[in-house]
Order: C-alpha cells, then structure tokens, then sequence
C-alpha cells in the first residue's frame, strides 16, 4: 500500500518503520511542524507537509497518528475530504472520521511506543472499519505488520485502553515512587531490578490475581504497621500505600 503518515510523534515514528519493513511505501509525511515532518520522511524518501495544506500526497490510506485532541477536529483538516483515513486512538470513537469520509476505520496499537526506542516490541493490534469493504483492508494492513490483530468496537477498545493505564502508566508511576523514595533514603533502586523483572515475568504465564504476595493479602498487621511508620516522612505515599493494600485486601476477601 501507498501509505501518507498524518503525524510525526511515537506512533507516527514506530508505524513508519514497521509498514516500511513490511515492503509499504511510506509517500509523505504530514505534521504540524515541517521541520519535525521533513525530518521523519526522510527515512523513507518522502515528502512532506503540513497539516494545513490544502493536498496531501496521493494514497491508498492515510494514516492519522495524531493526539486525542486533534481527532476531535479532524474536519478541519480539508486535505483528508473523501480519503481512506484510519486513527491509531485507544480511547477515540471511530466516529471522529465520519466527517471526513465513507470510508475510515481503526487500526490501535496496545503497546507503548517511543521514537526514542532501540528495538521493536511485540504490538497487538486492536481494528475495525467503517464497513466490510475498510475493515478488511485495515485488517490486512494489520496482519502485515503484526501476528496478533483482533476486530474491537469502540467500547472493547476503550475498555482495553483503561486496562492498559493501569498496566503501563500507573505501574510505571509506581516504579517511578518507589525510585523517588529509595532516592530520598539513600538506598540504590537498583537492587530491585531482579524483582521487577520477575513480576513482569510472572504475569505471562499466570493471573496476577492468583500471584499476589506481600504483607496485605497476608493480613500482616505487624509488617503494615512498621511500613506505615517507615513512610511517616513521606505523606503522599504514605497515603498510596494505605489505599493499595486496602485494595488488596478487598479483592482477596480479607477483614
């Protein structure tokens, strides 16, 4: 397919390298800054333009990689009129291209990208279209450049992007607190790498929910106390420990 990539950030970089390494021809490159467009499309000889440019270049699908906010105006965007346009959104419906076209669709990647990135993780994709004729094409699009491509509504995807906060940013956010806190006590957050990696390791072969461990789901009033106390200097996340465990306790039945 002759591809035009609407975007130039981390989706935008990481699908331009994967449909390109999939033999798609990756035309022009299209952002709101020229500078950042130019720079993307010359990896792959294209052109390049601006999201306010009255024509983009010709293509089979034009692939709109921008934020949540943009989707939302997207009829401003007159270049895209009439186009096969399909957005990379979690969390936006698929009607946000209606005014553009008959033909739009979804192709979500569940995975957290980076330009920035020195290898290609494994990417699930998430699709559907505006009729049979676009979901088929997203479809085969998909499948080119992932193993694992299922069809999902609005909802089943909004639903998976909510999961996927809680299973990447917050516990990133998690990492990041328990970072700040080893920092603030002068003990070397290194030492816990072998435990991070083993609980990543843990969850793909078994429910977290049946792997639990720590002082909560064990109702170690003791081992609670003397963490509580340990955190005494550190109010907020004194505060978010107390509503993780009681959390665990209530899904595990304890109390």
């Amino acid at each position: 397919m002759k591809i035009v990539i609407v975007g130039s950030g981390n989706t935008a970089t990481v699908l331009s390298a994967l449909l390109h390494n999939a033999q798609h021809e990756i035309v022009q490159v299209v952002s709101r800054n020229i500078d950042n467009a130019r720079m993307l499309a010359s990896e792959y000889n294209a052109s390049a333009a601006i999201l306010t440019d009255e024509q983009f270049a010709d293509a089979d699908i034009y692939l709109i990689a921008l934020n949540d906010a943009a989707l939302d105006h997207v009829e401003r965007i007159p270049a895209l009129a009439n186009k096969f346009v399909v957005h990379t959104a979690g969390a936006v419906s698929i009607e946000a291209l209606k005014s553009c076209s008959e033909n739009y669709g979804v192709l979500y990647p569940v995975q957290t990208l980076s330009k920035f990135s020195d290898h290609t993780p494994k990417i699930p994709f998430l699709v559907t279209g505006s009729n049979k004729e676009t979901l088929h094409r997203i479809l085969g699009l998909a499948k080119s450049i992932s193993d694992d491509v299922t069809e999902a509504n609005d909802a089943e995807r909004l639903n998976y992007h909510v999961a996927a906060v809680f299973v990447s940013n917050f516990a990133n956010h998690m990492f990041a607190l328990a970072e700040l806190f080893c920092t603030k006590e002068k003990i070397d957050f290194k030492r816990l790498y072998p435990l991070i990696n083993e609980i990543n390791e843990r969850v793909n072969h078994h429910s977290p929910y049946l792997t639990q461990t720590g002082p909560a789901i064990r109702d170690d009033v003791f081992t609670l106390g003397k963490h509580l106390q340990a955190l005494s200097a550190h109010p907020d996340l004194k505060y978010i420990y107390l509503k993780m465990s009681e959390s665990i306790i209530k899904m595990h039945g304890k109390r």
